[in-house]
C-alpha cells in the first residue's frame, strides 16, 4: 500500500488584499488586523513624511486607521486598499499638523555613518536641514519627503496626499526654492 501525501484542501485565499478588504467590510477584526499589519510601515513613512515628529507621525497613523476602520463601508474592494488608507493617514497628519503650532524637532536618524565626514559637520548638517524642513508648510515637508526621500513619483504623491499630480509638482517648486533660501550658506561650504 503506497501513502500518497495529498495537502489539505485549500481555502479561499486569505492572504489576497481583496478578499481581507471584504473581510473587514463584513465586520471581521482578523482581516482589519492583517491589513494594518501589511500597510503599516507605508502608512507611517506616509505620516512621518507629513510630521514634525516621531511622535506626530505615531499619532497621525493611529488615527489615519481608526478612520480607515470607521469609514470600511466606504471602501471600494475595486480599488488598492493600501492607495485609500495612504489618503486616509496623509489627511489624518495634515490635520494633525494643523492643530498643533508649537513642535519639538527629532534629529534624523543617521542610517549610515559616513567615515570621510566630521561627526560635528555631520550633527551641523542635520540640525539644519531639520530646521529647514520646519520651515515649510507641512504640504511642502511632505511632497519634499515623499520625493526626495522616499523615491515616489509626482503621480503616485498626489494620489497618496489626494491632490493633483500639478498641485504636487508645485509644492515641490516652493519646497525646494524655500529650501535653497534657507540653506543658501552650504554651498559655498567645502
Amino acid at each position: 500500500m503506497t501513502s500518497r501525501s495529498v495537502p489539505p484542501p485549500e481555502a479561499p485565499d486569505p492572504g489576497s488584499e481583496r478578499e481581507l478588504a471584504r473581510a473587514a467590510q463584513r465586520g471581521s477584526q482578523e482581516a482589519f488586523a492583517e491589513l494594518v499589519r501589511r500597510h503599516q510601515r507605508r502608512a507611517y513613512t506616509i505620516a512621518r513624511a507629513i510630521s514634525a515628529t516621531h511622535e506626530d507621525a505615531e499619532d497621525a497613523v493611529q488615527e489615519g486607521f481608526l478612520h480607515a476602520y470607521q469609514a470600511l463601508d466606504r471602501f471600494r474592494p475595486d480599488q488598492p486598499f493600501g492607495a485609500w488608507l495612504g489618503r486616509i493617514v496623509a489627511n489624518a497628519a495634515l490635520d494633525l499638523a494643523r492643530r498643533r503650532k508649537v513642535r519639538q524637532t527629532e534629529a534624523l536618524t543617521e542610517h549610515h555613518a559616513n567615515p570621510f565626514r566630521d561627526p560635528a559637520q555631520q550633527d551641523e548638517l542635520r540640525r539644519r536641514l531639520v530646521a529647514a524642513l520646519d520651515t515649510l508648510t507641512p504640504p511642502q515637508r511632505a511632497v519634499v519627503v515623499l520625493h526626495d526621500v522616499e523615491g515616489y513619483s509626482h503621480a503616485e504623491i498626489g494620489k497618496l496626499l489626494d491632490v493633483p499630480e500639478g498641485t504636487a509638482r508645485a509644492h515641490l517648486h516652493h519646497a525646494r526654492v524655500a529650501l535653497r533660501k534657507t540653506l543658501a550658506d552650504l554651498r559655498g561650504e567645502p
